[in-house]
């Protein structure tokens, strides 16, 4: 028999007299890193040195909080890495139901999201990401692309400039060029 029951702030599958919780730990603090990589990427030389800042970011953000959160995230990267999105989602789905607290979770599962086009899925898992990691540049340009998906031009060049305040090497920078989708054509340059 197998009774679910709830204990303040945690639910634990009882199976007979024995209570079973299965708990993500807390993501690993990499806030102190990333801050000097950011600042370090603010005054990259040129492309190549941000793309290497770049890719150091993305290893802390990818960093899960446990092995079992570093297999699951592991494997809906890959699931997407080969057009299988259905199965990332499924993955990543997975992956926020067991570390909740975990940006990357939201941040990969939104990814999945705007390459299926579903652009209002992916702007509430990176408005969930963000609030988890609020520097988080990955999620906040993918938050600027998801708006412009949804045509809120506006609120996408605003997104995209905050996420270029923190990394001025972003690809997507270029959304911001006169004649680009992201243009302020009001204001002269």
């Amino acid at each position: 028999m197998v009774i679910r029951c709830c204990v303040p702030a945690l639910v634990f599958l009882c199976v007979g007299s024995v209570a079973v919780a299965s708990e993500c730990p807390a993501a690993p603090d990499h806030s102190g890193p990333i801050s000097e990589l950011l600042e370090d990427v603010q005054s990259a030389a040129n492309e190549q040195e941000a793309q290497r800042i770049n890719t150091q970011l993305w290893e802390y953000w990818a960093d899960a909080p446990d092995e079992r959160a570093q297999e699951i995230l592991d494997s809906g990267m890959s699931r997407r890495e080969v057009y299988d999105f259905v199965g990332a989602l499924a993955d990543f789905d997975r992956l926020v139901d067991y570390c909740p607290n975990y940006a990357e979770g939201y941040n990969q599962r939104a990814f999945v999201h705007y390459l299926r086009r579903d652009f209002a899925a992916a702007l509430r898992d990176l408005d969930r990401a963000l609030a988890l990691s609020p520097r988080h540049v990955g999620a906040m340009s993918g938050r600027a692309l998801s708006l412009l998906g949804l045509s809120r031009i506006a609120e996408a060049r605003e997104a995209l400039r905050e996420a270029l305040d923190l990394n001025p090497w972003l690809s997507e920078r270029h959304l911001l060029a006169p004649g680009a989708p992201l243009a302020d054509e009001s204001i002269d340059l």
